[in-house]
């Protein structure tokens, strides 16, 4: 007997009203992402299949390759990619696609034909003509590629930022340092600063609060937030910042590190705010407040872009920015 929306209901424990428009992906609906995980997940487990109505809607059989650019070890340490990966796969099974995953260090082993390509990271000028070749229905996510003439789904990262310092200021503080990332493609034919980094550099040259002394650059790893924040704290002493903006939670977990190796209480003395809000936020202590991606959202959106591609027949590109939002724990912004 095939699954039905009232079976997912029973094993989640949520209404059959929440059920289906979560894996609609309605999206007036507001929950949260556990929620959303558990349902996909219950839909995944008990193979729950949309009514035949809905496969009318798009040909079954429909192949999407998602081409990441890091390693699949890479992607357990960074899990801001593993969630638009996760929501790729959601999104594919709901629109009756299949998805393969692949490398891009491996883009060779591609050798069946697919009917789109969703590429999930930082891809240079050479990677973007290869993945091209392979199919004309290609979107990227994180990626800004829509003056290349291709469909993106990114974070507004002006907006982001502003966010942050916007934060710290109703707080009274306005002495914020930065740790950031850099990094290149994987044929290192590109290098990939961090926006965040950039508009944080304009921002706070607007607000004649910019000094250039309390910037450090990381790699997004925790080892690398830790030696920039031993850093900051050999070189600045007792002219450290208040509070600093992390670009990722791994380089925030150990820059927390960091600070509580040094004996300098968070967030009595100095205040942290991370980036992307995975489970890591949560896992440290204190708890960190974060910059919330939807990194699920991110892929389903690029899914309902590929699809609507294949239906239409149309290869106009499109630009989809998300939203974010300051989500607010123990650390960064307020004391037990």
């Amino acid at each position: 007997m095939a699954t039905t929306l009232n079976d997912i209901a029973i094993e989640t424990g949520f209404s059959l009203s929440t059920v289906s428009r979560v894996l609609n992906c309605d999206p007036s609906l507001s929950v949260g992402k556990q929620t959303r995980q558990c349902i996909f997940d219950s839909a995944l487990e008990l193979n729950y299949v949309k009514h035949q109505r809905h496969q009318r809607t798009l040909a079954i059989n429909k192949t999407i390759a998602i081409v990441q650019w890091y390693s699949e070890s890479k992607e357990h340490d960074d899990l801001y990619y593993l969630g638009i990966r996760r929501g790729i796969e959601h999104r594919g099974q709901i629109e009756h696609c299949d998805v393969i995953r692949i490398f891009q260090n491996d883009i060779k082993q591609l050798h069946s034909p697919v009917d789109a390509i969703i590429a999930v990271g930082k891809f240079s000028g050479h990677q973007v003509r290869t993945l091209q070749a392979l199919t004309k229905n290609l979107v990227f996510v994180d990626d800004d590629q829509f003056a290349a003439g291709f469909s993106s789904v990114v974070t507004n990262f002006r907006v982001a930022t502003e966010q942050v310092i916007n934060y710290y200021e109703r707080q009274g503080i306005r002495e914020v340092g930065l740790i950031h990332g850099t990094e290149q493609t994987t044929d290192r034919r590109t290098a990939v600063p961090d926006q965040r980094m950039l508009n944080y550099r304009q921002i706070m040259r607007e607000r004649q609060l910019y000094h250039p002394e309390w910037v450090f650059e990381g790699d997004y790893t925790s080892q690398s937030g830790f030696r920039m924040m031993k850093t900051a704290i050999k070189k600045l002493g007792k002219n450290l910042p208040r509070a600093f903006f992390v670009t990722n939670d791994p380089m925030t977990a150990g820059a927390l590190k960091a600070l509580q190796v040094a004996k300098i209480k968070v967030p009595d003395q100095v205040k942290l705010l991370s980036f992307n809000n995975t489970s890591l936020a949560t896992y440290v202590y204190p708890e960190l407040s974060a910059v919330n991606v939807e990194t699920e959202l991110m892929g389903e959106t690029a899914v309902e872009l590929a699809v609507k591609q294949l239906k239409s027949g149309a290869w106009v590109p499109q630009r989809i920015e998300l939203g974010t939002n300051v989500v607010e724990r123990q650390s960064p912004l307020k004391g037990k």
